[in-house]
């Protein structure tokens, strides 16, 4: 049997009497005023006990004073082991902390704020700095072209002439920084592509404005073009009008700024009335003195036209 399973569990008398001594030492650990009432005592093994006290301190909602007293055996003397404030089942705890890396959203950063880049970053890959150009004792580099042809003039009989710059547009260094290439580190495929679905979540075909819109970006003349493989599927808008003014959008995204939606309506034509009071309708009182007929009227109508 273990030496833990020998303890005994019960609380020691002259250890748990001892509330004055454990109370003075919280009060001496704490601000004067925020140790509370006595709410406990538990056991922590044989002679060695843990009184909790209320904590008024603003703030610590729950957590209690936690003083451990113990003595030696057959000592009537009960010394102090240690003060410290713990959180009750009902504290008031701060939320777990995360690494400021992980804690980062876009839009938190403003000027002067610095973001650092991990080296192992997978959203980035080393891109193209000139390290892989020839060695200048090379066979191709510019520097042994140029002492050839030197060599070449003076074996031809005259002074060396002062050999013209060598055009350096075409060159391995040119290419990659007119290509943009030129950085230590470039995108990778990872980081492309939760870059693209980044903005497709927030203005692609799948968004409540591309399912209204009345056509895809694709076909709308606000839509400006990027370059690289992004381009096939992104471009930035330049409607001031548009909620993605200034944004990268998907091509198959839409909104009701498209350049060739400003259709105006035409005004709605009134419908034809159904009972036309604007006309007159002619019914001659006497007859016509071509016709030679008389109208046949009534009673009532011929009683009113004898007392007229």
């Amino acid at each position: 049997m273990s030496a833990a399973t020998t303890r005994s569990r019960t609380p020691d008398r002259l250890c748990t009497e001892a509330v004055d001594l454990a109370r003075a030492a919280a009060e001496e650990a704490a601000a004067p005023g925020v140790v509370g009432e006595h709410v406990g005592v538990v056991s922590e093994g044989d002679r060695v006990v843990t009184h909790f006290f209320e904590c008024k301190e603003f703030g610590y909602r729950g957590w209690r004073w936690a003083v451990t007293v113990a003595r030696a055996s057959r000592a009537k003397v009960v010394t102090l082991d240690e003060t410290v404030l713990l959180p009750g089942d009902d504290a008031l705890l701060a939320p777990e902390w995360v690494p400021w890396s992980e804690r980062l959203r876009p839009g938190d950063m403003g000027p002067g704020d610095l973001l650092p880049t991990e080296a192992d970053d997978l959203r980035l890959e080393p891109g193209y700095t000139g390290e892989d150009e020839p060695l200048p004792n090379s066979a191709v580099s510019e520097e042994m072209a140029e002492l050839v042809e030197a060599e070449d003039a003076e074996v031809a009989g005259g002074a060396p002439a002062k050999l013209p710059i060598p055009p350096t547009r075409g060159s391995i260094a040119a290419v990659a920084e007119e290509l943009g290439m030129r950085r230590a580190r470039v995108l990778s495929r990872y980081g492309l592509h939760i870059a693209a679905d980044r903005w497709e979540e927030a203005f692609g075909p799948k968004t409540p404005m591309a399912q209204a819109a009345p056509a895809a970006c694709v076909s709308c003349g606000f839509l400006n073009r990027i370059g690289g493989s992004l381009g096939q599927a992104f471009g930035v808008c330049a409607n001031e009008f548009s909620p993605a003014d200034g944004r990268v959008v998907s091509l198959a995204y839409g909104c009701g700024g498209h350049s060739e939606a400003a259709v105006m309506p035409k005004p709605p034509r009134p419908a034809e009335p159904v009972i036309d009071e604007t006309k007159v309708d002619p019914f001659p009182l006497r007859p016509s003195p071509d016709s030679g007929s008389v109208p046949e009227t009534t009673d009532e109508s011929s009683a009113e036209l004898g007392h007229s």
